[in-house]
């Protein structure tokens, strides 16, 4: 047995191994401009014009057959089913699967948020689309309808006021277009990426885009954005207006509108709160940036950030430091964050099935056009039924004329397939009105009944009278385009909920950035470690934290929002703010500014400079060769952020001293052997080249260096003559027995370090 089957499987695979498919495995020569045609053109097509443009009736095809399944399921002003019963019924016409078909379906529904007029009235979550992390539940647990404004979509359907189309597999129809009686394609927003191409379209306030219609069509030379001034999105948001950009937008189809998230400043909790934010932004992406912006050292005016939505809705919740201006800040975040975010318009729709960028007018009188076509095929269908009810009523009136008559003929006829042709002879009808009258009910031949029916064809004959009218006329039909969008402005009109702000309105404030200005002092050591303690800290404080071998080589008082210039051992300066730096304790060490300030490796900083918006003062540069350079401090402003200036004092020779200075003063000057050399320093012209070489100040004996320049102290000379310069270089002069006695006098009351 077990041979058996070793033997069918063997000859299983030669038939396996025998058997050639046509074509399989083989390499064929082919031009890629040939392939890209056989291949890839049919599908970029049906991407473009079944899949991600919208068409002049405001819906992609997956809309389009998700709504009508819906209708066609009396979801329409009726109760709510499971959505797995609609996805299912919808795979009869869009066969993409059960996930997309749903995912559509959220994205229409008013629990999401996605839409100014949503289409899909649901129950349960359907998620948001102002969050990134709360998503929507399974189809089996929420429910949903089609909410009243879909009245509008397929009003008269049925009186063949659009095409119907075969679905995919021909079993059923649905339409090409819905009848839509308002202009929809710019009343919700439209998103889609086709291949080579995309749509971008902005949701307007229903009440402004209908009475913009009712106007242009009144007036084809309507100016639009006086009666709709600008989008409308359904978070709110505040629009920032220029007239110029926006007119652009509407009459190109393309550009860019600048959306501002809305926020309310609590001051019993010192917070702000944001509950409404660009359509193009999530409540998480904007909590990101702030956070990251916050660990970048950017924004130290929050103390927290927290994301507090609930059923009532979006709400960003920021907690301030004291003293922090909410309006300043909102200004700064606005630059720095998605709190304000432009969406990109790209007005791309299909029209009569080829893909055009059209302007808002433009669009506006396309869909005036369909909308035209769907009354005239409305009333074209009505006419037709009148007339044949009223062929029918004519029969109906000769027979009632003479009803004895009638009923002569049918009781004198032997057979019942005689009555009609009987009837035809006898009154001169058709077939048709004969099989009418044929079928009247006996209790019907009273006189209220007669009298009814010729009523009623008094009634057709007016009623088709004026259908014919209206439809000779292009002006009648125009308005039965704006009684239909006056209807739906009464029963669907909202407020707008996006403001629009003037962009002229908007605080030019280049010094967006408000620094926090209160005394501080600050400490800079020797091996480049950096704190800032404000007085009261420092007045409670005890001994300075220092690292082993450390000390304190400036400590300087100042304000917050001043500028800190550390020169660097690399003839460069960074720069900093006051405010950079945390507030901190003596019990610390600090921080370290080569890291903070992210310099070269190896880079160490030799001195701490503040420096004021003006650039007062200036900065004595004391090389080792003796030479002095004296720089205006206005030399290191600049009017951009940068961060590192090089070249920022000379770099041939060592430098053996750096020193600020507000304005000019006496100085002294130490070397190693014991000269001492006083001076002031409008002696020295002040240069505004930075690297500048200096003047020759000290002429230093053999061996010997300098140690030591500082401001000079009154009375720490006996005379001072022996040891001023009236002008440089100078060899200064050695200590007297006196100043020496007197020197070691400072030491030992500490005045010397």
């Amino acid at each position: 047995m077990a041979r058996k089957k070793k033997n069918e499987k063997k000859d299983d695979e030669n038939l396996l191994l025998n058997t050639h498919i046509a074509d399989a495995g083989e390499v064929i020569d082919q031009q890629i401009v040939d392939a890209l045609e056989i291949n890839y053109m049919p599908y970029a097509m049906s991407v473009i014009l079944s899949r991600a443009i919208p068409e002049i009736d405001g819906f992609k095809p997956s809309h389009r057959k998700l709504l009508y399944t819906m209708y066609k399921m009396n979801l329409l002003g009726s109760s709510r089913t499971k959505s797995a019963n609609i996805v299912g019924q919808t795979m009869r016409l869009n066969p993409h699967g059960d996930a997309s078909i749903y995912e559509t379906m959220v994205r229409l529904a008013r629990g999401n948020e996605s839409l100014l007029n949503p289409y899909v009235d649901s129950k349960g979550n359907f998620g948001k689309a102002y969050s990134r992390d709360m998503h929507y539940a399974a189809a089996r647990y929420t429910e949903a309808k089609l909410e009243p404004i879909c009245n509008e979509l397929f009003r008269d359907i049925d009186k063949n006021t659009v095409d119907f189309v075969d679905n995919y597999d021909s079993s059923t129809k649905e339409p090409s277009l819905l009848p839509v009686t308002f202009p929809s394609i710019l009343a919700n927003v439209s998103l889609g990426i086709a291949v080579g191409m995309a749509s971008s379209i902005c949701s307007f306030n229903l009440t402004e885009l209908c009475e913009t219609t009712i106007e242009l069509i009144k007036n084809q030379d309507h100016v639009v954005i006086d009666t709709m001034p600008a989008p409308d999105f359904v978070g709110g948001g505040t629009i920032l207006y220029d007239r110029k950009s926006m007119q652009e937008i509407y009459d190109t189809g393309r550009g860019g509108i600048k959306v501002r998230a809305k926020y309310t400043y609590d001051k019993s909790c010192n917070c702000i709160d944001i509950k409404e934010i660009p359509p193009t932004t999530t409540a998480e992406a904007i909590i990101d940036k702030i956070i990251e912006r916050i660990k970048a050292g950017t924004l130290k005016e929050i103390s927290d950030i927290r994301d507090e939505t609930d059923k009532s809705g979006l709400k960003i919740t920021i907690d301030l430091k004291r003293g922090v201006d909410a309006d300043k800040l909102m200004q700064k975040l606005y630059k720095s964050t998605p709190l304000e975010d432009t969406f990109s318009c790209n007005f791309n729709v299909l029209i009569d099935g080829s893909p055009k960028v059209l302007g808002v007018k433009e669009l506006l009188l396309e869909w005036i056009r369909f909308r035209g076509r769907c009354v005239y095929r409305r009333i074209s269908f009505d006419l037709q039924k009148a007339k044949d009810k009223l062929h029918l009523l004519k029969g109906l009136e000769k027979i009632l004329l003479d009803i004895d008559k009638a009923i002569a003929i049918i009781r004198k006829t032997e057979e019942e397939s005689d009555v009609v042709p009987n009837l035809m002879v006898g009154f001169g009808i058709d077939k048709i009105q004969a099989e009418y009258v044929a079928e009247i009910k006996l209790r019907h031949l009273n006189r209220e009944y007669i009298m009814k029916r010729l009523r009623d064809i008094e009634e057709l004959e007016k009623s088709i009278a004026d259908m014919e009218d209206t439809l000779s006329s292009k002006a009648k039909i125009r308005k039965v385009i704006i009684k239909e969008l006056e209807q739906v402005i009464k029963k669907y009109g909202a407020p707008r909920k996006s403001d629009i702000l003037e962009v002229s309105e908007i605080e030019s404030d280049e010094q967006i950035e408000e620094i926090p200005d209160y005394p501080v002092t600050v400490f800079f050591t020797k091996d480049g470690y950096f704190k800032k303690i404000t007085p009261q800290s420092l007045r409670m404080s005890g001994e300075q934290k220092l690292k082993e071998n450390d000390v304190i080589i400036e400590t300087i008082e100042t304000t917050n929002n001043k500028e800190l210039l550390f020169f660097t051992d690399k003839c460069q300066v960074y720069k900093a703010k006051v405010d950079d730096f945390a507030d901190t304790k003596a019990s610390v060490l600090g921080d370290y500014v080569p890291s903070k300030l992210e310099m070269e490796e190896g880079e160490n900083t030799v001195y701490c400079a503040v420096l004021d918006d003006k650039g007062t003062g200036f900065m004595l540069f004391l090389y080792e060769n003796g030479k002095l350079a004296k720089v205006s401090l206005s030399s290191y402003l600049t009017k951009t952020n940068r961060k590192k200036l090089i070249k920022a004092y000379s770099d041939k020779s060592p430098l053996a001293a750096i020193m600020q200075i507000e304005a000019d003063r006496d100085i002294v000057i130490e070397t190693t052997g014991g000269r001492y050399l006083l001076f002031n320093t409008e002696i020295v012209l002040p240069k505004a080249m930075k690297d500048t070489i200096g003047v020759s100040c000290f002429t230093l004996k053999r061996n010997n260096k300098i140690s030591v320049m500082r401001e000079h102290r009154v009375g720490e000379f006996v005379k001072d003559n022996r040891y001023r310069a009236k002008s440089l270089p100078s060899t200064g002069a050695l200590l007297s027995t006196e100043d020496a006695a007197l020197k070691n006098n400072f030491t030992l009351d500490g005045f010397d370090a």
